[in-house]
C-alpha cells in the first residue's frame, strides 16, 4: 500500500514515515524545504507546499497514493493569532487544494486534527461540541469541514500535547525543554492548571497504522491515558530520569502572558479508539522512559 504524508519534516510527521515505512509501506514523505528525515532509508521524498494547488496535485498524479495523511499544518496557536491569512491558507487553502486533488484518485484521507477544536470541559468525547476558544482551533475546525464534506473515504484523528523521542534535525517538545532546564540545574515555572491528555507519539503512529489497515471513517481521538497538569508531568519526568524536582515551580497560566487563550480542562476520551481500534496507549511515565531511557 502507498501512503503519502504531508508535513513529514515536524515532528509527528518524521515518526509517522519511520514507523509506517518499518511495517512494510511504501511511504512518500511530503514537506516543504529539503528532507530532515533520517534515516531516509526506503522512504521518498518530495518538497510540495500544498498551500501551491498545482504543486500537490502533480504529486498525487505521479505517486497515485492509496492513503494520504494530511499532516502538514500551522500548528502553533500564537503564530496563528498573528498572522490570520497565513493560518488559513496553510490550515484552510491548503486542504481544499489537497482534497480536490484527491478526488481524481479516490484516495484515502486522514486528517490530524486537534483538540483545539473543542472548547473547556474536557476531557472531550469525538461528538462534544466544537467551540474552538482560539484561532488556530478554528482554522483546524474549517478544515475539518472541508474533510468531512469532500465525499472522500475520510477520517479525522485528534492527537493532543504529542511527545516521544527527539529524532535527529527534529525540534523538542514541552517535555525536553523540562529535561534540559533540569539537567543544568535551571528553576522553570510550570503551569499547574491545565488539563491534558499527554500523547505518546509512537501510540499515534501505531493507532493510523490500525486506521489504514481497516479503513475506518469518522472521528476518532488518539491521545493518552494520564489526565495531567504540564507541572504533573515536569515532575513524572523529573522523578522518572532522577533530576531535581524541586527546582520546578508551580504556576497559574496568568503568569504567563499569552495572546491566545487554551482550555483549563481540555483533553480527550479514548474510548472509541480502544474499542474499534484496539488501541492501547501507555502510561505517561512509560512514555517518558521510551522517549528519554
Amino acid at each position: 500500500m502507498k501512503i503519502l504524508i504531508t508535513g513529514s519534516n515536524g515532528f509527528l510527521g518524521q515518526h509517522l514515515c519511520l514507523s509506517l515505512a518499518n511495517k512494510g509501506f511504501e511511504v512518500i514523505a511530503t514537506s516543504r524545504g529539503i528532507c530532515k528525515i533520517e534515516p531516509l532509508g526506503q522512504i521518498k521524498y518530495q518538497a510540495v507546499d500544498v498551500t501551491k494547488k498545482t504543486e500537490i496535485e502533480n504529486a498525487l498524479a505521479f505517486y497515485q497514493p492509496d492513503v494520504i495523511i494530511h499532516n502538514a499544518a500551522m500548528s502553533k496557536p500564537d503564530d496563528c493569532l498573528n498572522n490570520q491569512d497565513d493560518c488559513i491558507l496553510q490550515n484552510v487553502t491548503a486542504t481544499e487544494n489537497l482534497v480536490e486533488a484527491a478526488k481524481s484518485l479516490n484516495s484515502y484521507v486522514i486528517y490530524v486534527s486537534t483538540d483545539f477544536v473543542f472548547g473547556d470541559n474536557g476531557p472531550h468525547h469525538e461528538t462534544a461540541s466544537k467551540c474552538p476558544l482560539n484561532f488556530y482551533g478554528k482554522s483546524k475546525l474549517m478544515a475539518e469541514e472541508i474533510v468531512r464534506q469532500s465525499g472522500l473515504k475520510s477520517v479525522i484523528m485528534r492527537p493532543v500535547f504529542i511527545y516521544g523521542k527527539q529524532l535527529p534535525n527534529m525540534k523538542g517538545t514541552f517535555l525536553h525543554w523540562v529535561k534540559n532546564s533540569l539537567s543544568n540545574g535551571q528553576k522553570i515555572k510550570v503551569v499547574n492548571d491545565q488539563h491534558r491528555t499527554p500523547t505518546y507519539v509512537n501510540d499515534i503512529c501505531d493507532g493510523l497504522i490500525v486506521m489504514i489497515e481497516k479503513q475506518v471513517i469518522g472521528d476518532f481521538h488518539l491521545a493518552g491515558i494520564d489526565l495531567l497538569t504540564p507541572y504533573q508531568m515536569a515532575i513524572i519526568l523529573a522523578n522518572t530520569l532522577q533530576l531535581d524536582a524541586s527546582l520546578i515551580t508551580p504556576v497559574t497560566s496568568e503568569t504567563f502572558t499569552e495572546p491566545v487563550q487554551r482550555a483549563k480542562h481540555g483533553g480527550l476520551k479514548i474510548d472509541k479508539a480502544i474499542r474499534e481500534l484496539d488501541y492501547q496507549p501507555v502510561s505517561f511515565e512509560e512514555g517518558v522512559r521510551l522517549s528519554f531511557l
